[in-house]
C-alpha cells in the first residue's frame, strides 16, 4: 500500500490519518539511506537449494560504493550499518518462509 492509497483509504472510511501507520514513500528518506538501499539491491544474493537465502555477495561493495561517491569512513560505516540491518531483515524472512513450507508439509 502506498502513503496514497492509504489516505484515500482513511478518507473513504473516516478514520483519521495516523502517520506512525503511514507506509513511507522514498522522498521520506534521507538521500544516504536511499543510497544504501539501492547498493543492497544490486549486490548479488546467496541461497543454497537446501539452505535457502543466506546474505548478499559484498565482492562487488566497494565497487558500488565507489559508483554511489561513498568514500569517508563515515560514511562506509553508515552504508555499512543500512546493508546489515537490510541483509538480517531478509535473512530471518527467508528462515521464517522456510519454516513455515516445512510445517506445512509435516501436516
Amino acid at each position: 500500500m502506498t502513503k496514497d492509497q492509504y489516505v484515500r483509504m482513511c478518507e473513504q472510511t473516516g478514520q483519521e490519518i495516523d502517520w506512525d501507520r503511514c507506509p513511507p514513500e522514498p522522498e521520506d528518506f534521507p538521500e544516504s539511506t536511499l543510497t544504501g538501499i539501492n547498493i543492497f539491491n544490486e549486490l548479488g544474493d546467496r541461497v543454497y537449494p537446501d539452505v535457502g537465502y543466506v546474505g548478499k555477495d559484498f565482492t562487488n561493495l566497494q565497487l558500488l560504493f565507489d559508483l554511489y561517491g561513498v568514500k569517508t569512513k563515515a560514511e562506509i560505516d553508515w552504508q555499512m550499518e543500512i546493508l546489515l540491518f537490510l541483509e538480517n531483515r531478509t535473512i530471518k524472512e527467508s528462515q521464517q518462509k522456510i519454516k513455515a513450507a516445512h510445517d506445512k508439509m509435516k501436516k
